[in-house]
């Protein structure tokens, strides 16, 4: 990940055309957007380039049209949810380039906004066509990404563009680069980092990469069935990858030849169906019967978790410990969570977290405001754990 980027303080954009890359693919139903957080998140950068006195000109993608023109999937109804956001009008453009974009950019004053259609509407966006970047070039003096959860894609918004106008990240994006390096580039040790989720296959790239940098690895959810059974479990009729058996030995060979510690559950919370408020028991994970599953942690294990947690100086989470969207499932994940969030507010932790899954947990429990940082990218997020490089990123990267 590139570690110099220039931001928003570094030009001077007084009068100057600014496109902005942001994330507006936000959740929306019947023309309606239903959660602004998103457009929330880059509201700052708005903000500030109009306060500087930019011409401000935002693009993103929004869903998959596959290169054509959906009308279900226009940006027209998050031109009038950011207006509320920014306390401000926004004007919108019908296309993102060409004749229309041209004239609507040629209309706005200094202090102006304007919102640029779909991206995803030309089918060079997702396959970083030189001609559709050249096009959103030839709208701007500038160019600033915000949109850190695209940036693993090298797209002509998130990538192409930035190579052809004078470039920076945005507050949103230097907020998640600040964070993310301090907790896994230039970190304060000892590092935890808690995987959890549903497989293993998904994140062997992930458990690999955090085995050389952190030094406690915790894993929870259905992973840690796999790995459990992988060393001779009986885990009854919980969620597990067989295939992935040799995958778990390797990861734990790897990390006890590298004197890294890695926590498994010591207790579950079993039942015989996955349901809300199922008939469950809590007991050793040597004890799981054959029509059982595991569902979540038990409380050994999360009193386990906070033992280690009171060594530990910085933690990268991503993933839940059990099924946390059924109670009484979630009390594994929310136990742990109000341990880090508590560490952080007391100033003993960083803590960074996200991917989808991550951010619904920490919220169900009620600790994702308490985290150091809360990172709303998906994707992104699970590449940069595995240490892959950015697109987006890079190209932003002081040469």
């Amino acid at each position: 990940m590139a570690t110099t980027f220039r931001t928003i303080d570094d030009l001077d954009v007084a009068g100057k055309r600014v496109l902005v890359r942001a994330d507006f693919n936000v959740p929306m139903k019947d023309g309606v957007v239903t959660s602004t957080t998103r457009i929330e998140r880059q509201a700052p950068t708005i903000n500030d380039l109009v306060a500087k006195g930019a011409k401000v000109i935002i693009c993103s993608h929004f869903d998959r049209p596959k290169g054509k023109v959906v009308p279900s999937m226009s940006l027209k109804p998050v031109a009038a949810a950011l207006a509320k956001i920014i306390n401000k009008p926004v004007a919108f453009a019908d296309d993102c380039v060409g004749p229309v974009a041209e004239e609507a950019v040629a209309k706005l004053k200094n202090g102006d906004v304007l919102l640029l259609e779909n991206t995803r509407f030309h089918a060079g966006e997702e396959k970083n066509d030189p001609e559709l970047s050249k096009g959103l070039a030839k709208l701007a003096d500038i160019y600033v990404n915000d949109a850190f959860s695209s940036a693993h894609r090298a797209h002509s918004s998130t990538e192409g563009v930035a190579h052809l106008l004078p470039n920076a990240a945005g507050r949103s994006m230097q907020a998640e680069l600040t964070a993310l390096s301090k907790a896994l580039e230039t970190p304060v040790r000892p590092v935890m980092a808690v995987v959890g989720g549903a497989k293993i296959s998904s994140k062997i790239g992930v458990l690999e990469n955090l085995l050389k940098r952190v030094d406690i690895l915790v894993i929870g959810g259905a992973m840690a069935n796999t790995f459990l059974a992988a060393q001779g479990v009986k885990v009854g009729k919980s969620l597990k990858e067989d295939d992935q058996f040799p995958t778990a030995l390797k990861v734990l060979e790897a990390a006890k030849a590298a004197g890294k510690k890695v926590v498994l559950p010591v207790d579950a919370s079993l039942a015989k169906e996955f349901k809300a408020g199922a008939e469950n028991r809590i007991a050793p994970v040597s004890d799981i019967h054959d029509d059982e599953m595991m569902l979540d942690v038990g409380p050994k294990s999360v009193e386990e978790f906070k033992a280690v947690l009171a060594t530990t100086k910085t933690v990268v989470w991503n993933g839940p410990f059990g099924a946390f969207e059924i109670p009484p499932f979630d009390k594994g994940t929310v136990g742990a969570a109000k341990a880090v969030a508590e560490a952080t507010q007391a100033g003993k932790l960083l803590s960074v977290a996200g991917g989808g899954d991550t951010v619904a947990a920490l919220n169900t429990a009620g600790a994702a405001d308490e985290f150091s940082y809360v990172s709303t990218a998906g994707g992104a997020f699970l590449e940069w754990l595995e240490g892959l490089e950015l697109p987006g990123v890079v190209a932003l990267a002081v040469k």
